[in-house]
């Protein structure tokens, strides 16, 4: 399976899948005008790599998001769901929320989407670094 690279842009968030080292990286602002459509790919390809993943298979997705609107949290809610029902089929899967400390909504985002699941470990991760 190839991998998945979409470059950031203003509007939208720079995204690497690697079915190879199953790892999922999503880095940026995401505001896209049209969310749906340019999540439309993402969600293709995450469906099909989940697919192919035997039971105990371990998969680490690293999240590093400056902003989201209100679409892109819908879309991102979306994500996790997919990511939560592998859990639940015996994936590993392993969540770093990556945040900036003085960047409060965004950790208030990963506490929320946090709460929302039961299988999947979920860290929030201070940044130290800038992330832009």
């Amino acid at each position: 399976m190839d991998k998945l690279v979409i470059e950031a842009t203003r509007s939208s968030p720079a995204l690497e899948f690697d079915a190879e080292t199953c790892r999922l990286s999503i880095k940026g602002e995401s505001y896209p005008e049209n969310a749906a459509a340019f999540y439309t790919p993402v969600f293709a390809w995450l469906k099909e790599f989940l697919a192919d993943l035997a039971s105990g298979a371990a998969v680490q997705v690293d999240l590093e998001i400056l902003y989201l609107n209100s679409s892109s949290t819908k879309v991102m809610l979306n994500f996790l769901d997919l990511l939560e029902h592998a859990a639940q089929s015996g994936v590993l899967v392993t969540i770093n929320w990556r945040y900036d400390p003085d960047n409060e909504a965004i950790l208030e985002c990963g506490q929320d989407f946090s709460e929302e699941l039961k299988t999947v470990m979920f860290n929030l991760v201070e940044q130290t670094e800038d992330l832009s």
